[in-house]
């Protein structure tokens, strides 16, 4: 081999070498120096830095950020533009900087002003519980001329209080912000050796369901949802964001879901400044509950956070829980108190200890021997043998440090030395040497005490935002909007939304499933698209849904070429996609004679012709379907007739033979179901409606589609019988009186008000549906004195009366409550009525339970 060549690989096998211990070496940077924080003080270390550096030009007054991110600069080695950003991040969290100017805002993601326009300093919070240069750990800083803290003594779960984002090399960290009066509550409970359990929270409020935080450990989530309300009858409003979306993130995604045609709205306003608004305007026909759901299904109203606690510990990366990261921060509090009380105590020792040198000094008269003392050795020597007689008694042993100390004290000191003034310092510094070691002894009940102390100081306002729910799960097929045309060609057997010069059928979204079926008996489903082939012969094509018993399908085969005759009734509840299923027989040439498809389990009458046979007599017979029980479809169902069928016609137009449906209410997710989750309201029919009652004095009837919301809260949410009477006990605050009322809600109304008095202080007290009820007035104490509770019977003391009546005066005493009492018979709805199983039908009466009275108050 040539020196050349040779040279050559020495070259490479070295730059090799460098590459492996350069990439470590970054990526070890990377984690430990700029992307994880650490657990203690909760702090990326340009964080950190910033916070130093305020301290450090600290006055009490603002200071502009550019002289603050310059100063920084001295201790962190990376441009301006990053330690901006990170100061603002800090300043948007509105708990450790004091801002003033333009700092962005976080509802709709403006920037802030540049550095020099925009100004800071520290909050009252951060000066007390983030600092203290006596237990701080330091350091020197990257050019060794200025030392800075390895970690900031914060005595708080700082860390868990912000939260912190952040992608190092091989490793991310994604900790969620919570409540501060929470986060102090956990840390109590858990010096106090009890169980707590810590959710999010964040400055944007919104919705969030916590089922599956799994402790804010890997592999967990949280979903965070927008808070969307109902304003008025064609506009939804948006007050509240998800956390990590801003008004733009919200706007762009749903436009682009309008585009996409998954959901219909008119226009968006965007009226956001101080308080979150997004105006979103319906047509007409669109539902508000059901674009509300479409809204969570496909755009940012709604989105999925998967947290991941990682932190430095010490000086390793460690994957932890938020309750082991809180009791972490907890126990480093204490450890933190522990040593300020500790230096705290023996500065107290050491002013105990001069001050006793000092009154022997000047009392024994020890300064007149120094007098004639001509050499310092000899000064040091004198005084030191002066005091000896005297200073048993002190806490330790004097030392030459000491004496140079008294031989500083000035004359005019000397001869104002008040003994009793003296005595009242040496006291008051036994007392709080006392109050330190008691602390000491007593060190988890001082620091429950240093919490209660911070809550009580600076949690007032710090009141819990975002809403902690557990949220439905919304069938995306069930409230996306029909955005595309969907089209049949029969004979040659395809569907599809591209088919335009064949036969349209109905409109649907491009996620929903269609069902075919066919002559020959068999069945598929299958996914929207442009075309598909799904086999020729089509006799029906409709949008299928998982789960749906109420879609009866309706049917009559020939078994084989010449076999007999077969009728049945059927629902698909569940298939595999883009499979055939044989409805009919597998029986070579078996055919369909006639098929129906009925959304509500619809039985008509039909009438079969028969052929032209002599051992006939009747050529003609009706077939009623509502005779045959649902059941599974692969059944053979019943018999129709052995002779040859010439062809089926429809005589008469069927009704539902399925059972009113049974609706429970889920106070959880608040909404409408029937799988038996939550208080059951009743059985419902067609025209059966839901009656809800606010505090407000509002009435308000729905209907009972399972896409309803029922998010605000309600004093009754019931099913709604025209004939009982609605009432109410108010207060009017114009009169200072309370009065009672009952009136009939009119027929077919959607929203009524009942609350006769408007003034500001006025306010209702109770809401009652029915007869025989009976209110229990709880007085509250006037003049010290208790009034005992009064019983009234409703229906004696007023009648029922128009709902613009203001009612019978009730009472004029203050009313701490009103209790009512409902007679037994009124939960039982009169006329049982018959519910019925799905499919198949069986009798059983059973009654409404209604939801009466307090439902959602707290």
């Amino acid at each position: 081999m040539s020196e050349e060549h040779y040279n050559e690989g020495e070259s490479l096998k070295k730059v090799s070498g460098l590459y492996k211990d350069w990439f470590l070496d970054y990526a070890s940077y990377v984690i430990l120096d700029r992307a994880i924080p650490s657990v203690f003080d909760g702090f990326k270390p340009v964080q950190r830095r910033i916070m130093h550096s305020m301290r450090e030009l600290e006055d009490g007054r603002y200071n502009k950020v550019a002289n603050i991110v310059g100063n920084t600069m001295k201790y962190h080695p990376h441009g301006d533009a990053s330690i901006t950003d990170a100061m603002v991040q800090i300043g948007q969290k509105e708990l450790l900087i004091d801002t003033q100017g333009n700092w962005g805002n976080i509802f709709t993601g403006d920037s802030a002003a540049a550095a020099r326009y925009i100004e800071a300093r520290l909050t009252p919070f951060a000066l007390e519980v983030v600092f203290n240069p006596k237990t701080t750990h330091w350091v020197k800083s990257y050019d060794g001329r200025n030392n800075e803290p390895v970690d900031l003594p914060v005595k708080f779960p700082l860390l868990l209080a912000q939260g912190v984002e952040g992608i190092g090399v091989g490793l991310s960290t994604k900790i969620l912000p919570h409540n501060f009066n929470e986060l102090i509550a956990a840390s109590i409970a858990h010096l106090k050796g009890r169980k707590f359990e810590l959710y999010p929270d964040f400055l944007t409020g919104g919705l969030l369901d916590v089922s599956e935080y799994n402790d804010g450990e890997r592999g967990g989530k949280v979903r965070a949802r927008a808070k969307i309300i109902h304003k008025e009858k064609n506009t939804l409003s948006i007050t509240e964001l998800p956390y990590g979306k801003n008004t733009g993130d919200l706007i762009d995604s749903i436009v682009k879901a309008t585009e996409k045609g998954k959901i219909k709205i008119k226009k968006i306003e965007d009226n956001t400044s101080s308080k979150v608004e997004i105006l979103i305007h319906l047509h007409n026909d669109v539902s508000p509950d059901r674009t509300i759901d479409a809204l969570y299904a496909f755009t940012d109203c709604q989105v999925s956070i998967s947290p991941n606690a990682c932190v430095i510990v010490g000086d390793k990366p460690m994957f932890l829980s938020v309750s082991e990261i809180l009791r972490m921060n907890t126990d480093h509090t204490v450890g933190l108190l522990k040593r300020e009380l500790e230096i705290e105590l023996d500065e107290l020792q050491e002013s105990w200890h001069f001050a006793s040198l000092e009154r022997i000094f000047i009392e024994n008269r020890i300064y007149h021997d120094i007098e004639e003392v001509k050499s310092w050795d000899e000064v040091l020597s004198t005084i030191e043998t002066g005091l000896k007689p005297h200073t048993g008694h002190l806490l330790r042993a004097v030392t030459q440090e000491d004496i140079v100390k008294l031989t500083e004290i000035r004359i005019k000191r000397i001869s104002r030395f008040d003994l009793d003034k003296f005595k009242e310092t040496i006291a008051s510094l036994e007392e709080k040497i006392a109050q330190c070691k008691f602390h000491l002894e007593n060190l988890i009940s001082y620091a429950i005490e240093y919490y209660t102390r911070i809550q009580k100081k600076y949690g007032k306002d710090k009141i819990r935002r975002t809403e902690l729910r557990v949220f439905d799960t919304i069938d995306a097929t069930k409230v996306a909007v029909a955005n595309e045309k969907f089209y049949v060609n029969r004979e040659e057997g395809f569907i599809g939304t591209s088919l335009r010069k064949d036969e349209y059928l109905f409109d649907c979204s491009d996620i929903d499933d269609i069902i075919v079926f066919r002559r020959d008996g068999t069945m598929k489903v299958v996914k929207v698209e442009g075309k598909t082939f799904v086999g020729k012969d089509i006799l029906h094509v409709g949008i299928w849904k998982k789960g749906d018993q109420r879609t009866v399908y309706n049917m009559i085969y020939r078994e084989g070429k010449e076999g007999p005759y077969y009728m049945k009734r059927f629902a698909v509840t569940a298939v595999t996609r883009n499979t055939d299923y044989a409805l009919a027989s597998e029986m070579k040439g078996s055919s369909v004679l006639y098929f129906s498809a009925n959304p509500n389990g619809e039985a008509e009458i039909v009438s079969v012709l028969l052929k032209p046979n002599p051992r006939v007599r009747k050529s003609r017979m009706d077939v009623d379907f509502s005779e045959l029980a649902i059941k599974g479809r692969s059944a053979r169902g019943n018999l129709v007739t052995k002779y040859a069928v010439k062809k089926v016609e429809l005589k008469e137009e069927g009704v539902s033979t399925l059972a009113p449906r049974k609706i429970w209410f889920d106070e959880k997710v608040r909404r409408l179901n029937v799988e038996g989750r939550g208080v059951l309201l009743g059985t419902f029919k067609g025209d059966d409606k839901i009656l809800t009652v606010t505090d407000q004095g509002e009435a308000r009837l729905v209907n009972f589609d399972l896409s309803n919301r029922f998010d605000d809260q309600y004093l009754i949410l019931e099913k709604w019988h025209p004939e009982q009477p609605l009432g109410c006990v108010y207060f009017d605050g114009e009169k200072g009186i309370y009065y009672i009322k009952r009136f009939i809600l009119e027929n077919n109304f959607s929203t009524q008000s009942f609350m006769p008095s408007q003034h500001a202080k006025s306010f209702i007290e109770a809401v009652f549906v029915g007869n025989g009820v009976q209110a229990e007035l709880v007085y509250s104490k006037e003049k010290g004195k208790e009034k005992d509770n009064d019983i009234i019977a409703v229906d004696e003391f007023i009648a029922v009366k128009g709902i613009k009546a203001i009612g019978n005066q009730l009472t004029k005493h203050k009313i701490r409550s009103v209790e009512l009492h409902y007679p037994q018979e009124s939960l039982v709805e009169s006329g049982s009525e018959q519910i019925l199983s799905e499919p198949e039908a069986e009798n059983s009466d059973l009654p409404d339970e209604g939801i009466i009275g307090n439902l959602f108050e707290e």
